[in-house]
């Protein structure tokens, strides 16, 4: 039997993932989806909400969100293992502790340094500017 080129496959591959984008990230979308369905309910409840807010203000990008919520899942299976209660994993501010979170990838760092320039316009706009030193010199 004559296999023939591997290339249609390949070709149809890179459409679709121009698409749909890269089939490994849906993969490990797919493996954190089911690592978290293992959780108690509570634990899950927590995770489910936290998921929620990460698709409004988390990363865009496929590989960050894919680490960012294998951590999480990481986080929510050693602290169920721990018995470690939810409030005592958020603390009494939960967005604090997911801007907090979100500071550890790519996305929260670039968060961080628009909010600043967004803050330093502002204030230099309204005759305030708290700057240190003169970057324009």
């Amino acid at each position: 039997m004559d296999t023939g080129s591997n290339e249609p496959k390949r070709r149809y591959r890179q459409y679709l993932e121009v698409v749909t984008g890269p089939l490994e990230d849906k993969k490990r979308w797919r493996q954190y989806k089911a690592r978290v369905k293992q959780l108690p309910e509570n634990y899950r409840t927590a995770v489910e909400a936290l998921e929620r807010y990460l698709m409004h203000f988390g990363p865009g990008d496929g590989a960050d969100a894919a680490s960012m919520f294998e951590d999480l899942a990481d986080l929510f299976e050693q602290s169920a293992a721990d018995g470690t209660p939810i409030r005592e994993i958020f603390g009494e501010d939960p967005v604090e502790f997911v801007e907090a979170f979100v500071q550890n990838y790519a996305v929260g760092r670039y968060i961080r340094r628009e909010r600043e320039r967004f803050t330093s316009a502002i204030d230099r706009a309204a005759g305030e500017d708290t700057r240190k030193e003169d970057r324009s010199v």
